[in-house]
C-alpha cells in the first residue's frame, strides 16, 4: 500500500499537491510546518483545508525566524513589492528562508520514517521562481541522497522518496491541473504579507494572479472574500 506525506503550507502548489497525492496514494498524511513566517495565517487555512479533506494532518514548530535574513520571518526586513512581476537579477530574493526546503525535508523525513511513510511529496517548482535554490531538481536529487543515507535506508530499509511533480511546470499549469482533480482553492493563502486578503504587489501575490489570468479561471480566493464582504 502506497503511504505518503504532503508537505502542506496551504498555498496554491501544495494544496495540488495535497489532491494530486489523494489521487494517487492509498494513504495521504499532511505536514504543515508553523517555522515564524508572517504569513502564519496560512497555518490556519491548511488546518481548514486538511480538516475538509478528511486527511490526517499535523503541525510541526521550528523557528526559523532565529536564523534570519529573510523578510518571510524577519519584520525588520521588508517584503518587496512591485507593480509588476519581475525576476530577480540574480541570486534568491528577499523572501528565501535560508534553506527553508532542506531543514523542512530533513524535518518531514523524520517524522515521515516514524510513520512508515516512504514519498515526501513536495509542490516544489522552478519555472516561475528559478531564483529559489532549493526548489530546484538537483537539490531534489541531493536531499534524496541524504535522506536515504541518513535514516534506515541505509540498512535496507525501503528508500524515502522526495516527490515533486510539477518542478517543471508553470504557476498556470499547476492551478489547471488542480482544478481538473477538483481542488477548491478558496483558502489557499499565498500572500508574503500575512493577511488573508492579498495584497497584490509582492511577488507570490502577482505570480498567483498571473497564474489564475493564464489559466482562465477566476480565483476562487478573491472570490470568496468578496463574498464575504457583501454578506
Amino acid at each position: 500500500m502506497k503511504k505518503c506525506v504532503v508537505l502542506f503550507s496551504g498555498g496554491i502548489d501544495s494544496t495540488t499537491a495535497l489532491y494530486w497525492a489523494r489521487a494517487r496514494y492509498a494513504e495521504v498524511h499532511a505536514l504543515t510546518f508553523d517555522y515564524g513566517q508572517r504569513h502564519r495565517v496560512e497555518v490556519r487555512m491548511a488546518r481548514r483545508i486538511a480538516r475538509r479533506l478528511r486527511v490526517p494532518h499535523a503541525v510541526l514548530r521550528v523557528d526559523l525566524a532565529r536564523i534570519g535574513g529573510s523578510a518571510l520571518t524577519d519584520p525588520r526586513i521588508a517584503v518587496p513589492k512591485h507593480r509588476r512581476f519581475l525576476k530577480t537579477p540574480g541570486g534568491p530574493p528577499a523572501t528565501y528562508v535560508p534553506f527553508r526546503n532542506g531543514i523542512l525535508l530533513a524535518l518531514a523525513a523524520g517524522w515521515a520514517e516514524a510513520r512508515g511513510l516512504t514519498d515526501l511529496v513536495c509542490g516544489f517548482n522552478t519555472i516561475d521562481s528559478p531564483d529559489y535554490p532549493d526548489t530546484r531538481p538537483a537539490f531534489i536529487r541531493a536531499m534524496t541522497r541524504a535522506i536515504n543515507a541518513g535514516t534506515k535506508a541505509a540498512f535496507g530499509s525501503p528508500p524515502l522518496r522526495v516527490v515533486a511533480p510539477f518542478v517543471r511546470m508553470k504557476k498556470s499549469g499547476i492551478i489547471a491541473l488542480g482544478l481538473a482533480l477538483g481542488a477548491d482553492y478558496a483558502h489557499s493563502i499565498t500572500c508574503y504579507s500575512g493577511a488573508e486578503r492579498p495584497c497584490g504587489a509582492c511577488s507570490a501575490c502577482l505570480l498567483r494572479a498571473r497564474g489564475f489570468r493564464e489559466a482562465g479561471r477566476p480565483d476562487p480566493l478573491l472570490q470568496r472574500l468578496q463574498r464575504k464582504e457583501r454578506s
